[in-house]
């Protein structure tokens, strides 16, 4: 098209159209600011250099009036918005404490229920081991035994508590070691 067939397409076109976007603003927002809004939709038109290739300009008219009401709220939300400023003291993030103490107690459970169902002597091992920090060695020296029947319940103990822990989706040698070392009150005592 030659710029002056463009021009008077265009004109067709607005008067055809013009009519119909502003009783479709005035229905949405009021007589007020329907003609402004009517001419921002034909500006848009032709702001965007595709009038010549469109197939249904009606339609695309419409869309492009249902993409500005959604853009005038989207504007409006942010201006009426409610403004918190940040303060670094009072407003930093915060762990979750509550689900953290949750997942403790719920290990602490499954711990302690895997060290009760071990063998008297494996158990006692284990916790001589992670609660008073002895060496195998040291270990096999006070209960009369080869340092090899140490690593052997260790070996038993720690499968155990890995099996409990990964049961229920823990990773079981932070959280067997965590729940060891973190309350000896909450353990069966390490005597037999």
């Amino acid at each position: 098209m030659t710029p002056s067939e463009t021009d008077a397409a265009f004109q067709r076109l607005y008067h055809a159209e013009h009519g119909r976007l502003l009783r479709y603003f005035r229905k949405r927002v009021g007589p007020d600011e329907a003609p402004d809004l009517a001419q921002e939709v034909f500006v848009r038109l032709l702001r965007s250099g595709t009038f010549e290739r469109i197939e249904t300009p009606g339609a695309y008219l419409m869309r492009s009036a249902r993409n500005l009401l959604i853009d005038r709220s989207r504007r409006k939300m942010r201006e009426h918005g409610i403004s918190c400023p940040f303060e670094d003291g009072r407003d930093a993030p915060v762990p979750p404490e509550q689900a953290w103490r949750i997942e403790e107690v719920d290990t602490r459970r499954i711990y302690r229920k895997a060290l009760l169902a071990m063998p008297r002597r494996t158990r006692r091992i284990f916790l001589m081991h992670r609660l008073t920090d002895k060496t195998y060695r040291e270990i096999a020296k006070e209960l009369g035994i080869a340092e090899k029947s140490v690593v052997h319940h260790m070996m038993r103990a720690l499968a155990r508590c890995r099996r409990a822990m990964t049961s229920i989706n823990v990773p079981s040698r932070s959280a067997t070691a965590s729940a060891a070392k973190s309350s000896k009150s909450g353990l069966p005592s390490a005597a037999p």
